[in-house]
C-alpha cells in the first residue's frame, strides 16, 4: 500500500470500521460485519495505535508498507512499548488495536489478491500474559537478562554493532540512543560518583524527549572516540533491523537464548542495582538511582528488570 502512515490507516479504517453495525452482526461469522468496529470512539483509539505503531516501522525498520508487518515487527513494537513500563490498561488497548490491525489487514489482503498474504499478530496476546499488570510482574515474569553478554557481544559480526551492545550493556541506554551518535555527543571523562571509577560519558536524547548521560567503560568510550577521529564529520549509525539480526545470529551460534536488544539494557539494571548496593547504598536507593539512569522517574519501574 501507498501513501503516507495516515492515509494507510485510513484506508485500512474503511475496511474495519461501520458505524452503528449491531453487536448480533458483529459475532456472527457469516455476516459481512463480523468482528469490526461499531463505536466512532473506538476506532479512533484504535487508530492512533495503529498510527504509531507505522510510525514506529518507519523510524526502526524503514518499513513504509503496512502490507509487510509481520509477526516479528509486532513484536518488536509491544516488547518496545513494554520497556516504558505502562499500565495494565494501557498495553491492553495496544493488544486490542493490533488484533483489529490484523483483521483489517487480512480482509484488505483478500479483497486485493486472488492469493492473499495471511497476517497472524497472536505474539502480541502472548506478550500481553507475560507482562499483565505490570506491578505485579513478577507473577508472569519473563527474564530477558544475558547471562554471558559480553561473548554475545565479541560474537557480533559487525564492529559497530558491537559498540552499540556495549554501550546499552554498560550505560543502559534505549536502543534509539545507540542507532545514531554524532560527535558533540561524546563528552570526554568523569568519575562514577557510584563505583568511583573513570568513565566516559555519551549524552543521549531518546523517546519522548528524555536527555541524559550514558555512562561506560574508558575501553568503550576509546572506540567511540576512535570512531569519530578517522573523519572529521564522522557519525555513529547503525540501522536497527541488521542490529537485531546480528544479535540474533550470535545467540543462535552460541546456543543462547535471544531477548534482542532490550536484554542488554535488562542485564545493565540488574548489574547496576548490585554496584550500588556493592558501595554502601541501601536496595530502594539503589532503584530510585538506577531508575534515573535508565531515563525512568519512579523506583518501582527498576524492579521491573529485577522480577521483583
Amino acid at each position: 500500500m501507498r501513501g503516507s502512515v495516515y492515509y494507510q490507516t485510513a484506508e485500512l479504517t474503511k475496511i474495519i470500521f461501520f458505524e452503528g453495525a449491531k453487536k448480533i452482526n458483529r459475532i456472527d461469522p457469516s455476516h459481512e460485519h463480523y468482528q469490526c468496529i461499531a463505536s466512532y470512539n473506538t476506532m479512533d483509539t484504535y487508530r492512533r495505535v495503529w498510527n504509531n505503531l507505522f510510525n514506529y516501522l518507519q523510524e526502526h525498520f524503514k518499513l513504509k508498507n503496512c502490507e509487510l508487518i509481520t509477526d516479528e515487527h509486532i513484536k518488536c513494537y509491544v516488547e518496545y512499548k513494554i520497556e516504558y513500563y505502562p499500565s495494565s490498561q494501557y498495553l491492553e488497548k495496544i493488544t486490542s488495536a493490533l488484533g483489529k490491525l490484523e483483521i483489517a489487514l487480512n480482509r484488505y489482503s483478500k479483497a486485493k489478491y486472488d492469493d492473499p498474504i495471511v497476517y497472524d499478530f497472536r505474539i502480541r496476546q502472548e506478550l500481553l500474559n507475560r507482562a499483565r499488570d505490570l506491578k505485579l510482574v513478577a507473577n508472569n515474569y519473563h527474564n530477558r537478562v544475558y547471562d554471558d553478554p559480553y561473548t554475545i557481544i565479541h560474537n557480533l559480526q559487525n564492529p559497530n554493532h558491537q559498540l552499540a551492545a556495549l554501550m546499552q550493556l554498560e550505560g543502559g541506554a534505549r536502543a534509539e540512543g545507540v542507532l545514531l551518535i554524532k560527535k558533540g555527543q561524546l563528552k570526554g571523562c568523569k568519575i562514577d560518583k557510584i563505583s568511583n571509577k573513570e568513565v566516559g560519558v555519551i549524552h543521549t536524547k531518546e523517546k519522548g524527549g528524555k536527555e541524559g548521560d550514558i555512562l561506560m567503560s574508558m575501553e568503550t568510550y576509546k572506540k567511540f572516540e576512535d570512531h569519530f577521529s578517522k573523519e572529521e564529520n564522522a557519525v555513529f549509525k547503525i540501522k536497527y533491523q541488521p542490529y537485531l539480526n546480528d544479535i540474533k545470529a550470535s545467540c543462535e551460534s552460541l546456543n543462547k537464548k535471544y531477548f534482542a536488544s532490550h536484554g542488554f539494557r535488562w542485564t545493565y539494571a540488574q548489574n547496576r542495582v548490585r554496584e550500588y548496593q556493592k558501595h554502601g547504598y541501601s536496595y530502594e536507593q539503589a532503584l530510585q538511582g538506577v531508575s534515573w539512569e535508565m531515563k525512568h522517574f519512579r523506583a518501582n519501574i527498576t524492579e521491573h528488570y529485577l522480577g521483583v
